[in-house]
């Protein structure tokens, strides 16, 4: 099996020159800046054709191919499947908007965390991916779609910061400006919650815009929807976000699956002031998707009723649009129906 060049650092890719194939340490810099303009081996112009002969061999530019495309075309949202070379299928998706386009990358093949509201934990975890496999998924999309990627968000499948390491290298790889040359300030990590995680992106100043997963400021609710809570409690969540505020000055998000009947009553929104009334953080309402889990789809209005109850208590909140809805643009729903599809 051939190995991949996406996801090397600088450093090691001076290694795999100088070391595997005795070329001159400058080959480095040409070949990292090509594989992050997201080139095949055999479009590296500027290097010897006997080097990138003898490099293909060995070394692919991704870690991952191309299994197939949908799109969503009132809303120009892209779904994609890839595939990466142990036969795992993974999805990622683009979103293009007015001031950029933004990818939404997963971490983990599959997922261990179990939230009954989202479809990409319903087999478990497979494996973490490498730094390389996610990287590849903003380049693959950036070539084939032709777009500049100017944000990305990691909130695919996977829970990042349960692949802390990877997911790690694969943001300074997004922020060098070698690399992708991404603002930090354009990446955005979504996590369960996952205390110990909160606390090394503090130690290592990983200062990402950070999004929790919340869902519901009731411990036993929360609990019973995502599993967890039995090991971070909200509260403490809470003060992690808290730490993370100060030390970053990034304004936390808080994402919010609105379920009818469930979390969205007086007791909840009451409740979530008392979490989260201190903090200037905004409270992103996502309508929950039918297809991506355990719960119905709500009654038209339910999101914007339930707006209503936090903007009287004074929480800064906000409607998250519903895009992707027509190509199975949940976290897990495409990967789904694809597999579904190829067993028959």
């Amino acid at each position: 099996m051939k190995k991949y060049l996406a996801g090397l650092t600088l450093a090691e890719m001076e290694n795999i020159v100088t070391e595997e194939f005795h070329q001159p340490k400058f080959r480095a810099k040409q070949l990292y800046e090509w594989v992050y303009k997201a080139k095949e081996i055999d479009e590296m112009t500027n290097l010897p054709k006997n080097f990138r002969q003898e490099l293909q061999l060995s070394y692919d530019s991704f870690a991952l191919e191309s299994k197939s495309v949908l799109k969503e075309q009132k809303s120009e949202t892209e779904k994609y499947l890839l595939r990466t070379k142990d036969d795992i299928i993974i999805e990622a998706v683009l979103l293009r908007y007015e001031h950029g386009s933004s990818v939404c990358v997963s971490t983990q093949a599959g997922c261990g965390m179990h939230c009954k509201f989202c479809a990409s934990g319903k087999n478990g975890l497979l494996r973490n991916l490498t730094a390389g496999e996610i990287i590849s998924q903003v380049l693959i999309i950036s070539r084939l779609a032709g777009v500049e990627v100017t944000n990305i968000v990691l909130m695919g499948s996977g829970e990042p910061l349960n692949n802390y390491n990877e997911v790690k290298k694969f943001i300074y790889l997004a922020n060098d400006e070698k690399a992708l040359n991404i603002s930090i300030r354009k990446i955005t990590l979504s996590t369960c919650g996952i205390i110990p995680g909160i606390r090394k992106m503090i130690d290592d100043e990983l200062f990402v815009n950070l999004s929790l997963s919340l869902h519901s400021p009731i411990h036993e609710m929360r609990l019973d929807m995502m599993p967890a809570e039995k090991a971070y409690p909200v509260k403490d969540v809470i003060k992690a976000c808290d730490e993370y505020r100060a030390a970053s000055k990034r304004r936390m998000t808080y994402e919010y699956c609105v379920i009818e009947g469930l979390n969205d009553t007086d007791e909840c929104a009451n409740e979530l002031y008392k979490l989260i009334g201190h903090s200037d953080g905004l409270v992103n309402l996502i309508d929950v998707n039918s297809g991506s889990g355990a719960y119905d789809e709500n009654t038209k209005g339910v999101c914007e009723v339930f707006k209503e109850k936090l903007d009287k208590r004074g929480i800064n909140a906000t409607l998250r649009r519903k895009l992707g809805s027509s190509i199975n643009a949940a976290c897990g729903q495409l990967k789904a129906q694809y597999e579904a599809e190829y067993e028959e």
